[in-house]
């Protein structure tokens, strides 16, 4: 199947055979990597913690990475030169966690062909929706609940888990669609 974008979560992102794949082939990706992950730059390698924290203020921008429960998954997001068709996108959450911080998530990005701020932003956000399909899923309909020793028992249950929650989300649009308010 076509595609044009990849994204992952950090344990892809900082997996050098993966992002050596994807650029021979020319897909563009957006993937979480560790704050410790090192970037080359033109001074030299840094790590992505400390080039976050060289990050003027007027260069953090407010964007949505996608509509959440509870509305637009607002953050402040800034962009990084990271050598040749890469750059580290950086995400800043708006208010500090219990312990007075505000979380930090960066992203190594890179495309064959310069792109906005705002197609990044939306490419890194837009794993969530793959998580809470996945969370969903493990809640439902028990695709975590397995206890199989083969691949043949465990790829029936996955197929028949991912069957189940399949139906699920299309009786839930469907019921949806007949319980308007008119």
């Amino acid at each position: 199947m076509p595609f044009s974008w990849f994204t992952a979560d950090e344990a892809y992102g900082q997996n050098p055979g993966l992002r050596s794949w994807l650029e021979k082939r020319g897909i563009a990706f957006a993937m979480a990597i560790p704050c410790k992950q090192e970037l080359p730059t033109a001074a030299g390698k840094r790590r992505a913690e400390v080039l976050a924290r060289l990050v003027p203020k007027t260069a953090w921008q407010r964007r949505s990475c996608g509509d959440g429960a509870k509305g637009p998954r607002l953050y402040d997001w800034a962009l990084v030169d990271a050598g040749e068709h890469h750059s580290l996108l950086i995400r800043r959450s708006l208010t500090p966690n219990a312990k007075g911080v505000r979380e930090i998530a960066y992203f190594l990005c890179h495309t064959p062909d310069p792109v906005p701020l705002d197609v990044l932003v939306r490419v890194a956000g837009s794993r969530w929706a793959v998580e809470e399909c996945f969370q969903a899923a493990k809640n439902e309909v028990g695709l975590d609940h397995y206890q199989v020793r083969k691949y043949d028992a465990w790829y029936r249950h996955i197929t028949l888990a991912m069957l189940a929650q399949a139906f699920l989300a299309v009786t839930a649009k469907t019921e949806k669609g007949l319980c308007r308010p008119r």
